[in-house]
C-alpha cells in the first residue's frame, strides 16, 4: 500500500440523501482496515435511526452541532467532540441547528463507503452542499443498506 496525501480540494465527493462526503480514504487505500470521510450536514440533515452489523463507527465534529440519538437517548455534540458507535449500537445523527455542521466519520473495518458510492450522486470536489433527497433516493438507500449489514429503523407511522 501507498500512503494516501489528499489536499482540501481533493477526494471522491458525492451527494448521499442530501449530506455531501468527501472520501479521504477508503478500504482500497487501507487493505480494508478502516475509511474515513468528510461529511457536510445541512441544518435537518441527517441518517434515520440504524444499526451497523459489521463496522464501529467514529464521528469527530469540526464545525457546528450534530445531535446524536443513541439507544434512544439525544446529545448535543459540538465542535472538538468524538463520538464512537460500537457495532450493534442503534443511532442516528441529525442538524438540529440551522448553520451546516462539518464531521469526520470513521468505519473500522471498511466496506460501508461502498454502500455510499452505490447510492450517492457524484457532485465535484469543493461541493459543499447538495439536494434535497429525493423519494427516488431513500428508497434506493433503504433497498441497499441491508446488503451492507444495516439496519435502518424508519419510526413506525
Amino acid at each position: 500500500m501507498t500512503p494516501t496525501l489528499r489536499p482540501p480540494t481533493e477526494g471522491r465527493t458525492i451527494a448521499v440523501v442530501g449530506d455531501v462526503y468527501r472520501f479521504l480514504v477508503t478500504g482500497e487505500d487501507t487493505n480494508g482496515k478502516y475509511a474515513m470521510w468528510e461529511a457536510i450536514v445541512p441544518p435537518g440533515g441527517g441518517p434515520p435511526p440504524h444499526v451497523h452489523s459489521r463496522e464501529e463507527e467514529g464521528f469527530y465534529v469540526l464545525e457546528g452541532a450534530i445531535t446524536f440519538t443513541v439507544n434512544g437517548e439525544r446529545m448535543v455534540a459540538t465542535a472538538g467532540m468524538f463520538a464512537n458507535m460500537p457495532v450493534g449500537t442503534p443511532h442516528s445523527f441529525k442538524n438540529e441547528s440551522d448553520l451546516p455542521a462539518k464531521m469526520l466519520i470513521s468505519v473500522a473495518p471498511a466496506g460501508l463507503e461502498k454502500m455510499f458510492f452505490e447510492v450517492g450522486v457524484p457532485v465535484e470536489p469543493g461541493t459543499t452542499t447538495a439536494a434535497p433527497p429525493t423519494k427516488g433516493e431513500i428508497e434506493k438507500l433503504l433497498a441497499v443498506a441491508p446488503k451492507y449489514g444495516i439496519e435502518i429503523r424508519l419510526p413506525k407511522h
